[in-house]
């Protein structure tokens, strides 16, 4: 049987990203898919008003919103990211996220390889 990069969805499959994590209430629900020392790939699911807050990361994150309205924070800079619309945090300038509305998303880290 071959190795299973991504998990804990199915493989072959169309689904939606969105149906794959629940919102939970006071809470943020997460799933990973995916983490190795190149990448990580998350769902998230946050009750409103739930919020990650301001940190940096060694990598690249994209977020992509798969339902609801979140504030994602850049450099101090806030941006409205709706159901559909993706934004890069750039490694190693501070971030945050925080859910407007309930807010799903999936977050995909790039990682720099390793010298």
């Amino acid at each position: 049987m071959q190795e299973k990069y991504i998990k804990h969805i199915s493989h072959e499959t169309a689904l939606q990203l969105a149906d794959q994590v629940s919102y939970s209430a006071g809470q943020i629900v997460s799933m990973t898919l995916s983490q190795n020392k190149a990448v990580s790939l998350t769902l998230f699911a946050f009750d409103k008003g739930e919020e990650i807050s301001t940190h940096a990361s060694h990598g690249d994150a994209l977020v992509t919103a798969l339902d609801g309205l979140g504030e994602i924070t850049i450099g101090g800079k806030q941006h409205l990211l709706k159901t559909g619309e993706s934004i890069v945090m750039p490694a190693g300038i501070a971030h945050a996220v925080k859910a407007a509305e309930q807010f799903k998303m999936l977050l995909l880290v790039i990682f720099p390889a390793e010298k």
